[in-house]
């Protein structure tokens, strides 16, 4: 099947394209790397009267180190880089752990984080890295920037609070300190969607627990930030007892839909296993970088 018709627009900045987006409301979609709209349109998913592709605006395609030893990233920034960045790998390494996971080559090559974000697929590897991150989403209209955290930009399957005029531009990645991370994801095949998947991030001092992360993504309809899990190994010496108390934790009230791919039973005995990895892993690599 082919898309309906639909006119198209090539914008080469982002008040351009803002300026579209306002005067077509409701009307536009907007296409970055088209890894998720050109099937929707296919598939006539989506009926736009317009396509704006912002593919072209180089001001959007940016990584720089903030203060906090964060990142700033921006949207029209390629899967590809994030995965094979040393700025990216050096502030946050569990990012390109991450990225590897997401698709195949040819998809992390054209695919944007913005549009990965923007799509919402509570399947899909960036909002989860969002949320463990506790970033947060900068969009513009013609009204000017407004700034959402990751906690607030999810509402549903495939649903943001993003406005029909509005364009995410950068997504903020404030610094943490932290010593040992992990993520585990489960597909079927290499490149499909993840059963279920986790990310885990620590800082240890001594054999104590200072701060923690624990995220989930296919369990939901968005990606999870397990704060139950969190407070489970805040403070506590990381043994196997405390590891197994943090794992009940962030399975407890998980209610993951029943689709063809796997059962909810299944879904939440696999999100424990990956939990507990995940938090080994991290422990592992905290305790090897504090030598």
């Amino acid at each position: 099947m082919k898309p309906a018709p639909f006119d198209y627009c090539c914008p080469d900045s982002v008040e351009e394209a803002v300026q579209l987006l306002a005067a077509n409301m409701g009307e536009a979609k907007i296409m970055a790397g088209g890894q998720s709209l050109g099937p929707m349109l296919n598939f006539r998913v989506v009926r736009p009267g317009l396509v704006v592709d912002v593919s072209r605006i180089l001001e959007l395609d940016f990584v720089r180190e903030r203060k906090d030893g964060g990142l700033s990233v921006g949207a029209l920034t390629r899967h590809r880089v994030l995965e094979t960045s040393r700025l990216v790998a050096r502030c946050f390494p569990i990012i390109p752990d991450i990225m590897q996971h997401v698709a195949h080559l040819a998809i992390r090559n054209r695919g944007t984080i913005g549009g990965s974000l923007s799509h919402a697929d509570p399947a899909a590897e960036l909002p989860m890295l969002v949320r463990l991150l506790d970033a947060e989403i900068v969009a513009r209209s013609t009204q000017g920037e407004r700034t959402v955290s990751a906690h607030d930009f999810f509402v549903g399957p495939l649903s943001t609070v993003l406005e029909d005029d509005e364009l995410v531009v950068r997504i903020e990645l404030p610094g943490m300190r932290h010593n040992g991370w992990a993520f585990e994801e489960f597909a079927r095949r290499a490149g499909d969607f993840a059963l279920s998947a986790c990310g885990v991030l620590l800082r240890l001092e001594g054999d104590c627990v200072r701060d923690v992360r624990v995220a989930m993504m296919g369990v939901g309809d968005t990606p999870l930030r397990r704060s139950e899990a969190e407070a489970a190994l805040k403070g506590e010496v990381l043994s196997d007892a405390v590891i197994e108390r943090a794992v009940e934790a962030a399975c407890e009230g998980l209610e993951p839909r029943q689709d063809l791919h796997a059962s909810p039973e299944y879904r939440r005995h696999l999100s424990a296993v990956l939990v507990r990895r995940c938090i080994r892993r991290a422990r592992e690599r905290a305790l090897w970088v504090n030598q």
